[in-house]
């Protein structure tokens, strides 16, 4: 475990070229309102899991049917897009358009299941490690699934050159020096999540604790967590110890790449951040904690028995808040209110 202290908390962009995230939730809610699945999420109470005086768990498994607080990212660009090309957006609003994408997990359901709802075609591809069981989930959505690749860079290489080769609409789930329109629409949909946590807790957490991959959710739901409560929340992001991309950024003061072993934390195995979340939460976030495989995986039967049971990607941010040395080196205490997000369900 290795915990970085941010100093850069408000300061100026490490990306400058790139956004800051939005917090807007109002656009979203208002979209989403029109989607009988987009309901909301509950905010559990698992305060018998540590020694603390709350701890709130945003539990996302059952988000939009689809399994994870992805459902709230493309599907949600896509609807936008459906709704700008019509006023009442419907099950051929978007016939003619492809939208194609890279995913380990639960971005390309989110892909898939936005295409399919209003009439557009998903490609999606994946690695060769990719288990196949994934892939035929993306098929039930409606999606054309395509191997390629060792590894997940390599998939997203692939479809960014089917994307130009065949005029199709790239949407990832990152973004980098040039792409950032899509991406920070993305991130506009995960408001949802985080609004719905701030009305449905009690009161301001002391500490907010955020799972990271290229940095999405932690940049999308720490910059409104600011926007609602200030200052006040000390705000975590962990990721795994073999993908520490938004730690080493911090340390490096820029965006670098993070090469590292494989991580059981798949969802979470990302090398380099997206830009957009690394500007939000170079501003936002006061600390970066990074965790071994071992170190979540071990905390997975207890958040199971408590009625929690997710992936070790799912489960980053709670199992953090189970270890005796974070609680102590994060200065939570009995006091302590935390928040965390339970990111999907277990597979």
């Amino acid at each position: 475990m290795k915990i970085v202290a941010n100093t850069h908390r408000a300061g100026p962009k490490l990306a400058p070229s790139a956004p800051y995230p939005p917090t807007d939730a109002a656009r979203v809610a208002a979209l989403l309102s029109m989607c009988p699945a987009a309901k909301e999420t509950p905010l559990v109470d698992a305060a018998g899991l540590a020694p603390v005086a709350q701890l709130w768990v945003k539990d996302e498994r059952a988000r939009m049917n689809l399994g994870s607080f992805k459902a709230l990212g493309a599907a949600y660009v896509i609807a936008r897009h459906a709704a700008e090309a019509s006023d009442a957006p419907g099950a051929d609003t978007l016939a003619g358009s492809t939208y194609v994408t890279a995913s380990a997990g639960n971005h390309g359901m989110s892909v898939a299941a936005g295409a399919r709802m209003f009439g557009a075609k998903a490609v999606v591809y994946i690695a060769e490690t990719v288990p196949e069981s994934f892939a035929a989930r993306l098929n039930g959505q409606g999606a054309d699934v395509v191997r390629s690749g060792s590894d997940y860079a390599a998939s997203m290489q692939a479809a960014s050159a089917a994307a130009e080769e065949n005029g199709w609409i790239l949407l990832s789930d990152s973004s980098w020096d040039g792409y950032y329109e899509l991406p920070w629409t993305l991130m506009e949909g995960y408001l949802q999540m985080a609004a719905e946590a701030v009305d449905q807790c009690p009161e301001a957490p002391t500490h907010i604790m955020l799972q990271a991959g290229v940095g999405g959710l932690a940049g999308a739901v720490a910059a409104y967590a600011r926007k609602a409560w200030g200052d006040a929340p000390k705000i975590v992001v962990v990721e795994p110890e073999a993908a520490p991309a938004l730690q080493a950024s911090i340390e490096a003061g820029s965006c670098v790449f993070a090469d590292g072993p494989d991580s059981i934390m798949g969802r979470l195995d990302c090398k380099e951040p997206s830009l957009i979340a690394l500007n939000g939460l170079a501003r936002d976030a006061d600390l970066f904690l990074t965790l071994s495989d071992e170190g979540v995986s071990e905390k997975l039967a207890a958040m199971a028995a408590a009625g929690l049971e997710t992936t070790a990607s799912g489960g980053a941010g709670l199992a953090a808040v189970l270890n005796d040395q974070a609680r102590a080196e994060l200065g939570m205490t009995e006091a302590s209110c935390v928040l965390c997000i339970l990111s999907e369900n277990a597979e």
